[in-house]
């Protein structure tokens, strides 16, 4: 193992994640630098990053994921950089294996991990979610955050890639209002993105789409196996599919009548 320590910076982007951000911050205290930047919380989140000791809060406004998270890695003052969202925890496990790999000559610029979804405080095996992975962990000087999604964002990476074995513990289901919310906003920013790459909208696809999402999630992905739990995380993530081609649709149809307007004499 290098006798060098190399430092890391835990990054997470919040807004109003009370519950959640406090066992994030906890798990990631082994970290040299902790930066928080939060979208103008209102439920006290800001005000629990601020006094804390280890973290440094920047508020800046959300406009989507993608711009919001390549924000944020700006901000950090070294090169390996661990990016969290604010409902993840990081075991230690994953934490030994986190320092372990980084302080050990790493071929890789860029790390998957795989997640265990959490519906409040029982896993969830399958609903689609059991092969999930993200970039957690990567080399600032050797990534950028795609322009081409701007949710469920991704990364462009010069270098090559790698997995851990150890799981990002990740609290997805908070309640059902709160993830309604969230597949909602998720569903509006998938039809902006879909908006600006030329997508059309058609009501065999707001039909047929939805009933797709739950019937994969929910029978070929195995999540009648999750009982109760199943049943609601297949239907809101179906509701995605739903509010993404509504809002496809009203996008549509502002265009329209702002070309009509504009030809009004």
């Amino acid at each position: 193992m290098s006798l060098t320590k190399e430092k890391v910076t835990a990054l997470v982007i919040t807004f109003n994640e009370v519950g959640y951000i406090e066992k994030c911050i906890e798990s990631v205290s082994f970290a040299d630098e902790i930066i928080v930047v939060d979208s103008y919380s209102t439920d006290g989140t800001y005000e629990y990053l601020l006094n804390h000791p280890k973290v440094k809060v920047i508020q800046h406004p959300f406009k989507n994921f993608t711009a919001q998270k390549a924000f944020t890695l700006k901000q950090a003052n070294n090169d390996w950089v661990l990016f969290l969202d604010a409902d993840e925890v990081v075991s230690e496990e994953l934490q030994k294996e986190i320092k372990e790999t980084i302080n050990n000559h790493p071929k890789h610029v860029a790390y998957w991990f795989y997640r265990t979804f959490m519906f409040q405080n029982e896993r969830l095996h399958f609903s689609g979610w059991q092969t999930d992975k993200n970039y957690r962990l990567f080399r600032k000087s050797k990534v950028n955050f795609s322009d081409k999604r701007i949710v469920h964002e991704t990364l462009d990476i010069n270098g090559t890639s790698g997995k851990f074995k150890n799981r990002l513990t990740h609290y997805c289901y908070k309640d059902y209002g709160v993830y309604k919310n969230k597949m909602m906003m998720y569903g509006r920013l998938k039809a902006k993105e879909a908006f600006v790459k030329g997508k059309k909208f058609s009501y065999a696809l707001l039909l047929l789409k939805p009933i797709w999402k739950f019937f994969n999630s929910y029978i070929i992905r195995l999540g009648f196996l999750d009982g109760t739990k199943g049943i609601i995380i297949c239907q809101l993530d179906a509701f995605c599919d739903l509010e993404r081609y509504r809002e496809l649709q009203r996008l549509e149809q502002e265009e329209q009548w702002s070309g009509v307007f504009k030809t009004m004499p």
